[in-house]
């Protein structure tokens, strides 16, 4: 009825495109796999657009253009309907992969790369992807068993129970001023005991009392320790257990990007200083093996950019020791103060200075403290 311009029911083309999606499967020994669907969309088109990019100065700046825009179009879209997808991280890794193969197949046979060059270049990749793969581990949530029942608000004093604008109740009283599942690890001894305001909060979607710091992601459906942010580029939360393989894995990644793109440049535009080869090499589209490297420079640059702006929040926020969500709670509360251009929220709350700061973060996802029995009565 579709492909005929017939009326269609209701509903109809979602059911399409669920069968379309089920029912795409490649054999395997123990039966047929599914792929999932957002998965195929980078390995096909990331080569195609690029190849066409190469074919035309015009070409290239139109499409290396417009995919950021698609990118971002395709996030707000899946960010909106709170749905987890495995499109960003599958681009994320094709495209390193990608770049990889452009490098080892039209840079290299120049005979300008050294070979040491690419093999530090390999190592760079490899030392990313496995802080990669430690940072989508779990980053820290919190247990949910049939115990996490709710518990009843008459056994609280009637003060302690205040309602928030996120369903949220604070739970306040002597418990709530200690450190909690090793939120301040003893490096700083000021930070070893909450600030006064800092409440645990119940979660009414996981049913149970989660711990200063902690966050409800609504993608994971899950609570977790120190919640920073849930990041599409490795599709999971980050949060007291991975946060320090995230912030290495961006590092390796800005560090063997932008090798990998100096010595591209290096190559194809000889005689000229990468940044000024970036913004002018006259022999760049001489021919197509060029002007595919260069193009793929211009990429690897774009996103070299979008991280490097993701790094450099990160590491604002760890210097004030500051989560995305806490900034976000503090925009939202008009609770906070904008530093740095705004570049960086300040809540005020577990700021104790540059070094204890940097302290903390080092100290997250070690084994906590051992507590007193004065603590735990």
């Amino acid at each position: 009825r579709w492909l005929t311009c017939k009326s269609l029911p209701p509903g109809a083309l979602e059911r399409i495109a669920d069968a379309i999606a089920d029912r795409l499967r490649v054999p395997w020994f123990s039966g047929a796999v599914k792929i999932n669907v957002s998965l195929v969309p980078p390995l096909v088109l990331l080569p195609v657009f690029l190849h066409v990019a190469a074919l035309h100065f015009l070409l290239g700046l139109i499409i290396l253009t417009s995919l950021p825009v698609v990118v971002l179009w395709y996030y707000y879209l899946t960010h909106r309907r709170k749905e987890r997808t495995l499109f960003f991280l599958s681009l994320g890794l094709f495209s390193l992969g990608y770049m990889y193969y452009v490098f080892l197949r039209e840079v290299v046979p120049r005979g300008h790369v050294e070979y040491s060059q690419v093999v530090a270049l390999t190592c760079g990749l490899i030392l990313m992807l496995a802080a990669l793969s430690r940072a989508k581990k779990d980053p820290g949530y919190l247990p949910i068993t049939a115990g996490n029942e709710k518990p009843s608000h008459q056994c609280l004093p009637s003060k302690s129970v205040r309602g928030s604008s996120s369903g949220l109740y604070g739970i306040s009283g002597a418990a709530s001023s200690r450190a909690v599942n090793g939120e301040a690890k003893g490096y700083c001894r000021m930070s070893a005991e909450q600030p006064e305001g800092v409440k645990k909060d119940w979660c009414t979607k996981c049913q149970l009392v989660r711990p200063a710091r902690a966050g409800h992601c609504r993608l994971c459906g899950r609570c977790v320790r120190r919640l920073d942010h849930h990041c599409v580029w490795i599709n999971s939360c980050v949060g007291e257990e991975n946060h320090q393989a995230f912030i290495l894995a961006l590092s390796f990644f800005m560090l063997t990007s932008v090798y990998g793109i100096t010595l591209t440049l290096h190559t194809i535009c000889r005689g000229r200083t990468p940044f000024v080869a970036l913004l002018y090499c006259p022999g760049a589209y001489s021919d197509y093996s060029s002007a595919l490297s260069f193009t793929c420079v211009w990429y690897c640059a774009i996103v070299t950019a979008g991280m490097g702006y993701i790094l450099l929040i990160q590491l604002l926020n760890i210097s004030y020791n500051v989560t995305e969500r806490e900034a976000r709670l503090a925009l939202r509360d008009n609770t906070g103060r904008r530093l740095l251009g705004g570049l960086v929220i300040d809540t005020g709350q577990y700021n104790r200075g540059l070094l204890c700061n940097w302290g903390h973060f080092l100290s997250l996802g070690s084994s906590p403290p051992q507590r007193s029995a004065e603590d735990i009565v």
